[in-house]
């Protein structure tokens, strides 16, 4: 079973292909994006909004040692 839809994979082509052209800028700031990561996390964030297939946000645990 896949764990990531038609829409998640469409958004996350377009986001990387707008990096790569230099025009994917990042939230309230409004900075272009460098990273291929960032672009990847972006390209999914609208593919959430958007209802497409996409697990969860991983969230950062805090673990005390």
């Amino acid at each position: 079973m896949a764990r990531y839809g038609q829409k998640a994979r469409s958004k996350v082509k377009r986001a990387l292909h707008k990096r790569k052209r230099g025009t994917l800028k990042s939230g309230r700031s409004g900075r272009r994006v460098k990273s291929r990561q960032q672009a990847i996390a972006i390209g999914l964030s609208e593919a959430r909004r958007a209802g497409g297939k996409v697990p969860k946000r991983r969230r950062k645990s805090s673990r005390k040692k």
